[in-house]
């Protein structure tokens, strides 16, 4: 591991300084009046600062916090690591291909047993994600959500088994599900079926004031919509929400859904977030089961779908709990998993990170997500970086995660010198092009030439009736007009707004800002820019860890981060 090796000249700070000049103006519009600004703009060709503004200040970082947090997952699990979803079973089979014991799958943290997954061992995903459906705007992929559980029922009835006359197990022991992503109020677990959400998908009427149909995807027993939405006039705004959620006696829900969708046949869509995932996907492997064709027959005694998180994992499983492997999954690499949820800003997947480093690599299951964080720890230490200066609360960027512009700029100036910078930077939202970046600024010289990650935290300010925005940020790579890359970290916080079209505006000015270091970082003599080489790596600080076999409503919710734009 290459260590940080940050040259810095003096910044410039001359306010005659074109680019200087203009950053200090977007800083000095009036909607940032009473906000803290700061900024660093560091030319990595020539191992320069060209702007320093309250740089070492620690501002609160939002989803920019996951580039620190998809950074050390690729450094420690490698780009290449795959999960390995398996299914086991208990008992015998017979000759006639009746399973007279139980069939287990063990979640080993994939998160992505959904229809992101293409044939071609990547992942789809949509610019505004699913997730965040409902309050803002959202959109599923095509794929199947029941994708991955349908091939692993495909293996099973290949093996052989037509009947199981036994329970559906779900052994999600890798971590405790108990913990919930504060923004989006889903379930962090090891076992993410559709990122644990259900899709609910509303098309209006020809006209005001008709009926709306609804489709639901997975359409599982796990969840019961009545649906109360109505057409809305045709120049409205799609408005979609959970009004109750009653959990029934066999931990099935039953919601109710409400809102209005624009007359003309239009499409809203929203999450419902899955309170029990282990339930949840052991109804879906129920399902996965009866589409192969396969028949289950619990025992008299199950009222719903079995779930453990007791049962050992892996091999251990075969060997502790005499269960014999019949399919095995196994995900596209990680680099796969970072490029998506830096891409769309994927909270869950990203909060669920540290204990997957904390299971996997540090071996403790039950304080998973500090034990990641630890590792995180280390690994920036390592990198010859000051984590003791900065702040994370949780791996999606939380309340409490705060960093200085210098630390980032000098974390990306680190990982884009590692073997695998060049993957780190292709993960990042383009301007103009894609990800949380893909509807900024298209028609600008500099689209196509920022790689960044987006970030806010945003609660509600109900004295005004509108939104404070604690914190928005932009951070990444610039490949300037000069020919020179520029690494960036841009933070405003504390701004008062009146609704969330304001929130973005505010994004905009960062992305403005950066499109002003494109264009007028002042030329200079030196390399053209390359992109991220793959440099012989030496590691005279890198830890080495070994892994285990694991076993395994932001509009209606004050407080809330929104952390994907």
């Amino acid at each position: 591991m290459t260590t940080s090796a940050h040259k810095v000249s003096a910044p410039a700070k001359d306010a005659a300084d074109p680019l200087v000049q203009r950053i200090q103006q977007v800083a000095a519009r009036p909607i940032l009046k009473h906000a803290t600004f700061g900024i660093e703009v560091y030319d990595q060709t020539a191992h320069k600062t060209l702007v320093a503004i309250h740089e070492n200040q620690l501002f609160t970082a939002g989803s920019t916090t996951k580039l620190v947090t998809e950074g050390t997952a690729l450094a420690l699990l490698g780009a290449d690591y795959r999960f390995h979803t398996r299914v086991f079973h208990t008992g015998t089979i017979t000759e006639d291909g009746t399973l007279n014991g139980d069939l287990v799958l063990v979640a080993s943290g994939d998160l992505n047993l959904s229809g992101r997954v293409l044939p071609n061992d990547t992942l789809d995903f949509a610019a505004r994600d699913h997730a965040y459906a409902g309050y803002l705007p959202g959109k599923s992929v095509a794929g199947e959500p029941l994708r991955v559980l349908k091939e692993l029922a495909s293996g099973v009835l290949m093996r052989g088994i037509w009947r199981i006359r036994g329970d559906v197990i779900v052994d999600a022991s890798l971590f405790p599900s108990t913990q919930v992503e504060p923004a989006t109020h889903t379930t962090i677990s090891p076992v993410m079926l559709n990122d644990n959400v259900i899709d609910v998908i509303a098309t209006s009427a020809p006209n005001a004031g008709g009926a709306v149909s609804i489709e639901v995807a997975p359409d599982l027993p796990y969840l019961r919509v009545i649906n109360r939405v109505r057409t809305g006039k045709p120049d409205s705004d799609p408005e979609l929400h959970f009004s109750s959620d009653i959990t029934e006696a066999d931990g099935s829900h039953t919601v109710v859904l409400e809102g209005t969708v624009p007359a003309g046949r239009e499409k809203a869509q929203a999450a419902y977030k899955v309170k029990d995932p282990v339930h949840f996907a052991a109804e879906g492997f129920r399902e996965a089961l009866r589409w192969a064709g396969i028949l289950v027959e619990p025992p008299a005694s199950a009222s719903m779908p079995a779930s453990t998180t007791d049962l050992a994992a892996g091999e251990e499983a075969a060997e502790n709990a005499e269960l014999s492997e019949l399919v095995d999954h196994v995900s596209p690499p990680f680099k796969e998993e970072m490029r998506l949820t830096l891409k769309v800003s994927q909270n869950l997947h990203a909060a669920t990170t540290p204990y997957l480093l904390g299971a996997i690599l540090g071996h403790n299951s039950a304080n998973a997500g500090q034990q990641g964080l630890s590792l995180e720890h280390r690994f920036l230490a390592n990198a010859g970086l000051n984590p003791e200066t900065v702040s994370q609360l949780d791996g999606e960027g939380g309340v409490g995660s705060a960093f200085t512009p210098e630390f980032i700029v000098r974390y990306l100036d680190f990982m884009s010198r590692q073997p695998y910078g060049r993957l780190f930077y292709d993960a990042l939202p383009v301007l103009g092009r894609d990800g949380t970046l893909a509807e900024v600024m298209q028609d600008s010289p500099a689209a196509g030439h920022v790689h960044a990650k987006t970030g806010s935290y945003v609660v509600s300010n109900t004295l005004n009736g509108g939104v404070m925005l604690l914190g928005k940020g932009l951070a990444g790579y610039i490949d300037a007009a000069n020919g020179h890359r520029l690494i960036f970290a841009t933070f405003v916080n504390m701004v008062a707004l009146r609704n969330m079209d304001e929130v973005s505006s505010v994004g905009e000015m960062l992305a403005e800002i950066s499109a002003l270091a494109y264009q007028y970082a002042a030329p200079t003599e030196g390399a053209a820019h390359k992109t991220p080489a793959k440099p012989a790596a030496k590691s005279p600080a890198k830890t080495t860890v070994k892994a285990k076999t694991p076993a395994h409503q932001l509009a209606h919710a004050p407080a809330r981060k929104a952390s994907h734009q």
